[in-house]
């Protein structure tokens, strides 16, 4: 079995050499959420039905969908999706397995290798090529000629490392640092652009009796998207990809200055952070006891609908080096992939066929206005200020990330990075003695790549 592609390689294959890093490059990449709707690159990904439609007219009966979906608005929002899909299909139904989200993760593996729902819930880049490449995915290829609206790179971000397609996209949304336009207007703060203005405007919010950062950890991921954002800053946004994908040592100079620079910040962080979920993080920002999160933008599900959310903004990460600058971000995309060997191949099929609409994904972006839709003909007329916003903020950015839990494997990510940022966040003073545990874990886990 060949190693799964890295995801800095799967990065550098979405775009030919000569636009990957222009603006009509970085477009390109997220054409879908930028609403471009350009019939050349439609059609080399979606083209009229084929004969493979012939296979999902006639399906019937039920459908097995497991979730990773569990808070409340999301939930909603695949429910309304499903129930549309029933709607339009009434002899197909389509029954959901909803499991908390962080559960879902942990346990994908065991889960795939068990007897999977026909469809599930799960994310694009190197952790979508993982089980692919280990045989744990259905191969849906035949139906990808049915599907419009995705860009090259889209699909791209969809095929596994035999050429075959996985993945269903469906939206994605970027990491950044959320604030209350309310409270910085009330008090007036100012966007920091540099390090330097964090932390100022960090020791600003201690002196008015605010928690600077939200901060949760208790799941164990959120955490890493402070990592990312940090390393991407220092280092630049090469550096971290080879990092995750096990080509860079975790106990250089490099990733050292990451914890270190990540230490003097802590202290402007929320503490106790090991005990709290990122909603209940959340809900300090919403409740103006905090005045910053970093966070990917469904941080607004814990805010209610209306005046609540509209009070929702959002700033990139600031510069701490000048010759890299802030334009690499985080941006990860949602979808589907089909098991190995679903219980209902056809109506499987029929519901992927469906949720690669712009009508499926229209109905989850307006349940959810926290995340954004990938595909070109998604009506982006009722998006909030917010996903417009973040629209912007994805299509101008220069390089683009999926997330530490996406960009690495697995089990690195679980079983070597959730400990090791916990024991981090529990005591940042030994931080030679951290990354020299992650190293060694790292050496072990990719010898098995080669």
């Amino acid at each position: 079995m060949s190693r799964p592609q890295s995801q800095a390689e799967y990065l550098a294959s979405l775009l030919p050499p000569s636009v990957a890093g222009t603006q009509f490059g970085r477009r390109a990449l997220f054409r879908g959420a930028l609403g471009v709707a350009a019939a050349g690159s439609l059609a080399a990904c979606g083209g009229d039905s084929g004969d493979s439609a012939a296979d999902t007219k006639s399906a019937t009966g039920v459908v097995t969908f497991g979730s990773n979906q569990s808070d409340e608005v999301p939930k909603a929002a695949y429910a309304k999706v499903t129930d549309q899909f029933h709607t339009a299909n009434p002899k197909l139904t389509v029954k959901t397995n909803t499991v908390d989200h962080n559960t879902f993760q942990e346990q994908i593996n065991s889960y795939l290798q068990g007897s999977p729902d026909d469809v599930f819930t799960w994310f694009s880049g190197f952790r979508m090529r993982f089980f692919a490449a280990k045989g744990l995915a259905g191969d849906i290829s035949d139906i990808w000629p049915d599907m419009k609206g995705f860009s090259d790179a889209l699909k791209t971000a969809s095929t596994g490392d035999d050429g075959k397609q996985y993945f269903v996209p469906f939206t994605n949304y970027p990491w950044a640092i959320f604030y209350r336009k309310s409270v910085f207007a009330d008090k007036g703060y100012q966007v920091p652009k540099t390090l330097d203005d964090l932390v100022a405007l960090s020791k600003q919010m201690q002196k008015d009796k605010l928690a600077p950062i939200a901060f949760g950890d208790k799941d164990g991921w959120p955490a890493m998207g402070t990592f990312d954002q940090l390393n991407m800053r220092i280092n630049g946004f090469q550096f971290h990809m080879d990092l995750m994908a096990g080509k860079k040592p975790w106990n250089g100079p490099e990733v050292k200055k990451v914890f270190d620079t990540w230490a003097g910040l802590l202290p402007y962080h929320q503490d106790a952070s090991l005990g709290r979920t990122w909603q209940e993080a959340a809900q300090s920002l919403q409740q103006k006891k905090a005045g910053m999160y970093v966070l990917g933008m469904f941080v607004g599900q814990q805010f209610p609908k209306g005046a609540e959310q509209d009070d929702l903004d959002f700033f990139t990460f600031p510069e701490i080096d000048s010759a890299i600058g802030s334009d690499a971000i985080e941006a990860p995309i949602d979808g589907f992939m089909m098991s190995k060997r679903p219980k209902n191949e056809a109506g499987a099929k029929a519901f992927l066929k469906y949720l690669a609409t712009p009508e499926a994904e229209g109905v989850s972006v307006a349940a959810d206005p926290t995340v954004i839709a990938v595909n070109s003909g998604a009506d982006t007329g009722a998006y909030s200020a917010l996903q417009k916003k973040a629209v912007e903020f994805v299509g101008s950015a220069k390089n683009i990330s999926q997330f530490m839990d996406r960009d690495t494997r697995p089990d690195f990510a679980s079983n070597v990075m959730i400990p090791a940022i916990q024991t981090f966040i529990k005591n940042p003073k030994d931080i030679d003695g951290l990354v020299n545990s992650i190293e060694k874990q790292k050496q072990s886990i990719f010898a098995t790549d080669s």
